[in-house]
């Protein structure tokens, strides 16, 4: 299976969506919304902000690695 690497991430404040590339070693715990400066943290029991934010899950959930 291939990782995917990037992900469409939609701010849960304003609702803008950002096309960004994911880590493929880490995960994302903060990230700041472009458009209304929202800083993001992930939803409890996600590992990242793309995992509770953005159409694909990180690429170490992906093939089920070990969290930075």
């Amino acid at each position: 299976m291939a990782v995917v690497t990037k992900a469409m991430i939609t701010c849960p404040e304003c609702g803008h969506g950002t096309a960004e590339t994911m880590p493929t070693d880490a995960c994302l715990f903060f990230y700041t919304c472009p458009d209304c400066s929202s800083r993001l943290r992930p939803l409890p029991g996600d590992c990242c902000v793309f995992c509770s934010y953005a159409d694909q899950v990180c690429p170490p959930k992906q093939t089920d690695q070990p969290f930075s």
